[in-house]
């Protein structure tokens, strides 16, 4: 078969085939009369095999030596292959997110793409003080999902901090954004996800705190209500008794649960739940504890009758806490 046949078969045109010939891959088994090049059927077989290996992305070099060496096991090779792709992609979707942050930005003209890939690549940076200078220089240049992402994967608490006051005064879907990533598979990131939205204001990150505290992650719902007690939403109360009863972050949940008892009625449904809890039959001893000591910071009628009913229950180290809380409260009427 002549090298025109050859190509109108096999989809390789006639300049590829003799640049197969020059390179040693593939020699045309025999020449007509005419000294035209002539291709057997294993000559055509070996261009298709080549052509499936190009289509690996091999190098011609690669492909000589595979065909070459009867010893060749190609598992090496492809599993350097697969490397190689992998870092190319995660390369190429780098610079596709890069890309379109900048379009993100509406930048108006080249000076400020370049501030705006400037702050991009310092918030990436290797230096804590650099990524710190670059989210407090944002301002609204960088686009909110780059900050979001920074704050997400940010390991210092002080650079944190300063993504989350940028996010704060950016135009933009943090909240949604970062209720997103209250579902990642990494705790970590669901921690950060959290306390970076417990730090924003508004309706928008209240409302998702509020949706956190049914998230299945008590981390993350303790941050929640945290955040929410702090603000006086009384709906908090139940995950904050969670927290006291649990021991995480129980002195916290104290304290917050303390501050949500300041108003009157809001004390009593605050002490009427606590007393709930310690009646149920299936809060342990220590959890029986933590509770009648957050009754210390709960004012009102309520609490004080369910420390003097603690004052006489059958574990001793319930009954002291609760008198000692009595003799105090008795000393601030």
């Amino acid at each position: 078969m002549l090298i025109g046949e050859v190509a109108r078969r096999s989809g390789v045109s006639a300049r590829m085939l003799r640049h197969y010939e020059s390179l040693g891959l593939v020699r045309p088994s025999g020449r007509t009369g005419s000294g035209y090049r002539e291709y057997s059927g294993a000559d055509i077989r070996r261009i298709l095999h080549i052509e499936s290996l190009r289509s690996l992305g091999l190098s011609l070099r690669e492909i000589g030596r595979a065909l070459d060496d009867p010893g060749f096991t190609p598992s090496a090779l492809v599993g350097d292959l697969i490397r190689q792709t992998r870092a190319r992609i995660a390369a190429e979707t780098e610079l596709l997110t890069r890309l379109r942050r900048l379009d993100a930005a509406e930048t108006a003209g080249w000076e400020d793409a370049l501030r705006v890939v400037a702050l991009l690549q310092a918030l990436g940076s290797a230096s804590a003080d650099a990524r710190q200078r670059a989210a407090l220089s944002s301002g609204d240049t960088v686009p909110v999902e780059a900050l979001v992402e920074a704050v997400l994967s940010e390991p210092e608490p002080n650079v944190a901090g300063a993504l989350s006051w940028a996010l704060a005064r950016s135009e933009g879907s943090a909240a949604e954004l970062l209720a997103e990533a209250l579902g990642s598979p990494e705790a970590a990131v669901r921690e950060r996800a959290v306390e970076t939205l417990a730090e924003l204001t508004g309706e928008g990150p209240a409302g998702r705190l509020r949706e956190a505290l049914g998230h299945p992650d008590a981390v993350v719902r303790g941050r929640a209500a945290l955040a929410l007690g702090a603000r006086g939403e009384d709906g908090a109360v139940p995950a904050l008794l969670d927290m006291v009863v649990s021991g995480h972050r129980d002195t916290d949940a104290a304290d917050t649960l303390g501050v949500l008892a300041s108003d009157g009625a809001t004390a009593d449904r605050v002490a009427g739940a606590m007393t709930a809890r310690l009646a149920d039959t299936a809060t342990r001893a220590a959890a029986r504890g933590r509770l009648t000591q957050a009754l210390a910071d709960i004012p009102g009628p309520v609490a004080t009758r369910a420390l003097t009913e603690l004052s006489q229950d059958e574990d001793r180290a319930v009954a002291l806490t609760a008198a000692y809380l009595l003799r105090l409260r008795e000393g601030t009427d």
